[in-house]
């Protein structure tokens, strides 16, 4: 059997309530006991990460800039990464979330590196968050997402809208502030991973029905 799609052994141990959970934790460390530095230990910063601060492609993860980007990020993480962990168990889904985010993060600095933007300050899960959301639409194709909870949307349809969405603002300069990019790398990513390690083509799933 191919190694690189050599299953692991089903379990759920709820490794989402544990992201959540250190996510949780490292917010009220830095906006509750002063430890704002934590910013720099743990952010995705060009500059840092020449100096050898390779870390931080996977800490940036789990540092976030204010309670409403953690809230949505940790609430989207809970909606949908529960779901995604019930169906791949728990190892496959922490393989998944960290491999997306973290080359998400990867490109991210590749495009900050090349654009000379060495100050820029990375932080957030929302590239693992947009790959689990892909993967959700993938494995649940009939699921309703009501948007803003009065607009239902199948599940693959609110993936690729926000996929049109984030490209959109990439590309035009909306809302400054945004890694967009990281968005999309996540998208792409977990469609790699979905290629590569399952064996499985998105596109098929998500226009299947």
């Amino acid at each position: 059997m191919n190694i690189i799609r050599q299953p692991f052994r089903y379990q759920n141990n709820g490794a989402v309530y544990w992201l959540i959970g250190i996510n949780v934790l490292i917010f009220m460390a830095m906006y509750f006991m002063g430890l704002r530095q934590l910013t720099y230990y743990l952010s995705m910063i060009p500059g840092l990460v020449m100096r050898g601060w390779v870390w931080t492609f996977v800490t940036y993860m789990f540092v976030h800039g204010g309670f409403s980007h953690i809230l949505f990020n940790m609430f989207a993480l809970f909606i949908f990464g529960t779901q995604v962990e019930q169906y791949m168990g728990s190892r496959e889904f922490l393989l998944f979330y960290f491999v997306t985010g973290t080359l998400a993060g990867v490109f991210s600095f590749c495009v900050y590196y090349l654009t000379g933007s060495y100050a820029v300050i990375l932080m957030g899960a929302s590239g693992a968050i947009f790959a689990v959301e892909l993967a959700y639409a993938v494995f649940y194709p009939d699921s309703i997402i009501y948007l803003w909870g009065i607009l239902p949307l199948r599940a693959p349809i609110m993936v690729l809208g926000f996929t049109a969405l984030e490209l959109a603002s990439s590309i035009f300069g909306l809302s400054r502030g945004v890694a967009h990019l990281t968005h999309l790398a996540g998208f792409g990513f977990a469609w790699l991973y979905f290629l590569i390690r399952m064996g499985i083509n998105p596109w098929t799933r998500l226009r299947s029905r």
